[in-house]
């Protein structure tokens, strides 16, 4: 029976990914066999390439390529490197059922089965004709503007910071002013001013007027590299970016614009927003998956929590318990590191011993690595505890492995260390005992300026769509929030050291999980009527469970409707909401609560870091999922208090 349950849950949470895969039109996603046959297809695949599924299934995924890309042997060669590396992403023309051409950008993954054998590849293709276009136009533009202004020998056209240090230099710069531009660039522009006009402040007189007027024009006399002076018309333009902040001056003699530092600037702040909407992409999608993988991780660690408390003690079964829900818990904790990559989350502090977090990484760290890089370790049997969260600390540590191995692209060894370290006055840190984490690599190494701007937000070194550029901050900001520094040594050439300081804690509870004491369970309040809200009948039945276990009468909905409906029939002490609920939200459902029974207390259980925005403005108590009982019953305290 229980077997035909599982099946019937598989078959559910098929259908229901088939519907959400079935329902993008913005996104080609579909399956191939092994050998490259298209085995599924989606609504945004029809709509992009013009196949119906009927007219696609069973046909090569080649033949959405160009006639020479087929003959050069790209489709092939891009499973090849799926299956190789693990993942085949690039862009290209494509061609739709009617010849018409566009430009995709292409994502293929291998699927494969536990046992490793390979079973297919998951295509997502996304059309950006229209974005390509625009590049092609603002490239040509670009070029066109780039040979426009070397070619001015008229005029002195350059850029200035917003200190007034000179940026760019045109060769009618160079011609009427006599400097080269490696003697010119990085020195103040009120070198070309009289010592006169520098002594009345005219140089700085100059940006202020741009800056607050957005135009500074007058004329007068300049200084030539060999001392002569040359009667200058100076145009002066302040620039700003999007949003208003000063970013630097054209600086323009006898003539107009200079745009060419502008645009690298530009050029920047797109990159940037790029990188931004990518995390966005990132964080939605992830935060789907984890919503689902917290619904099953939940029904499976509130059955078997209820399962232990109820079952009679045995040595043979209780380990094999203890490990379902071990697994269960690492299962929450690998969602709650997908979410950690996608978006800024509140720290779970807990007391970590760190020796004991490493020992238990070293498989998932072994497993990141692959073949080209080796792990060598160095960490005490045990060390003073820190207060940190485990699941961000491991995901920092995660990162900064990955950062070294893609740092030695030829392989290498990765050296971890974790030493207690007393800090005297005087130091970079504040005086006091830590934990010291490091990660050294033997790779490539980071120059000084690379070094400088390696912990800042977007800024990467592995290329497009190699990195994010958020790696080093959020392990920076992980560091920081719990009261610690990281520090970056590394030597161009030598490799790269990363060191995680935290400082030790004098609560000495180890790694423990957020569960209350059984005995705290035991107190919880007085019997109440609650009502249990959630759409996954798996999770409403655990809940239900549990709170029936704490001795609590229980009301069941499947969705907001039945809930008010169940509201306006019984009185009802509490409600305990899921959030991510069709047709009406957690939060939908408690503002149409607090409008009939305002002073019913409300929990709103979710497992999404943050709920999103548009969700509702009314604040809830959360309880994040997966939960425990003793934290629902911690949660139900807290709320009837």
């Amino acid at each position: 029976m229980e077997a035909v349950d599982r099946h019937d849950t598989s078959l559910q949470d098929e259908g229901r990914f088939r519907l959400l895969v079935d329902a993008i039109t913005d996104y080609a996603i579909y399956m191939l066999s092994p050998e490259g046959n298209v085995a599924s297809w989606n609504s945004g695949a029809q709509r992009f390439k013009g196949y119906r599924a009927s007219e696609i299934l069973g046909q090569h995924f080649s033949r959405f390529y160009l006639d020479a890309d087929r003959e050069a042997g790209l489709p092939g060669r891009a499973l090849a490197i799926a299956v190789t590396e693990g993942r085949f992403e690039g862009e290209g023309w494509r061609q739709r059922k009617d010849g018409t051409r566009f430009w995709a950008h292409v994502i293929i993954d291998p699927i494969r089965h536990s046992s490793g054998e390979l079973i297919g590849f998951a295509k997502i293709t996304r059309d950006l004709t229209e974005r390509k276009v625009a590049e092609d136009a603002l490239k040509r533009s670009e070029e066109q503007f780039r040979l426009l202004i070397q070619g001015v020998s008229d005029y002195a056209i350059y850029m200035l910071d917003p200190e007034g240090n000179v940026t760019s230099w045109n060769s009618g710069a160079e011609r009427i002013k006599g400097y080269r531009s490696e003697e010119i660039i990085c020195r103040h522009f009120s070198t070309f001013y009289t010592e006169e006009d520098r002594l009345a402040g005219l140089p700085q007189l100059a940006l202020a007027t741009a800056s607050r007027e957005g135009r500074f024009e007058k004329e007068g006399w300049r200084v030539r590299k060999d001392g002569t002076r040359f009667w200058a018309s100076v145009v002066i333009d302040a620039i700003r970016n999007d949003v208003g902040e000063p970013i630097g001056f054209a600086k323009i003699t006898r003539d107009i614009t200079e745009k060419l530092e502008t645009q690298r600037a530009l050029e920047k702040t797109r990159e940037e927003l790029f990188q931004a909407q990518k995390m966005e992409a990132i964080g939605q999608l992830t935060g789907g998956i984890a919503h689902d993988f917290n619904n099953l991780l939940m029904a499976v660690m509130g059955s078997l929590e209820i399962l232990k408390k109820r079952m009679q003690p045995d040595p043979a079964l209780s380990p094999l318990v203890d490990n379902a829900m071990l697994g269960a818990q690492r299962g929450a904790a690998l969602t709650q590191r997908m979410l950690a990559f996608s978006r800024r989350q509140e720290l779970q502090v807990e007391s970590i011993d760190v020796s004991v977090l490493l020992r238990g990484m070293m498989d998932m760290l072994a497993r990141s690595l692959g073949p080209v890089a080796s792990l060598d370790t160095e960490f005490p049997e045990s060390l003073p505890a820190i207060s940190t969260d485990p699941n961000q600390l491991e995901t920092a540590l995660l990162n900064l492995v990955v950062n070294a191995r893609d740092a030695m692209p030829g392989g290498g060894v990765i050296r971890i260390r974790a030493t207690e370290e007393n800090i005297a006055e005087g130091g970079t840190l504040p005086s006091g005992h830590y934990v010291c984490v490091a990660v050294t690599d033997n790779g490539e190494g980071m120059d000084d300026e690379t070094l400088k701007q390696a912990t800042t937000p977007f800024f990467t070194t592995k290329g497009v769509g190699k990195g994010t550029g958020l790696g080093l901050s959020m392990v920076q900001g992980l560091a920081g929030q719990s009261g610690g520094r990281l520090m970056l040594r590394s030597l161009l050439g030598e490799g790269t050291t990363a060191e995680l300081w935290f400082p030790i804690t004098q609560a000495d509870d180890g790694i423990g999980s957020d569960e209350q004491p059984a005995s705290e369970v035991l107190n919880s309040p007085r019997p109440l009527r609650i009502l249990a809200v959630d759409d996954d009948g798996l999770v409403l039945t655990n809940t239900a469970l549990m709170l029936e276990d704490l001795g609590h009468t229980v009301f069941e909905a499947t969705a907001g409707a039945d809930a008010l409906d169940i509201l306006r029939q019984q009185s009802v002490d509490l409600v305990i909401s899921d959030h991510a609920m069709p047709r009406m939200t957690g939060s939908q459902l408690a503002i149409a609560i607090r409008s009939e029974w305002p002073g019913l207390p409300i929990i709103l259980a979710t497992g999404f870091a943050d709920i999103p925005e548009g969700a509702g403005t009314i604040d809830l108590p959360r309880l994040g999922k997966p939960f425990s009982q003793a934290q629902l019953a911690d949660a139900i305290g807290r709320a009837v208090a």
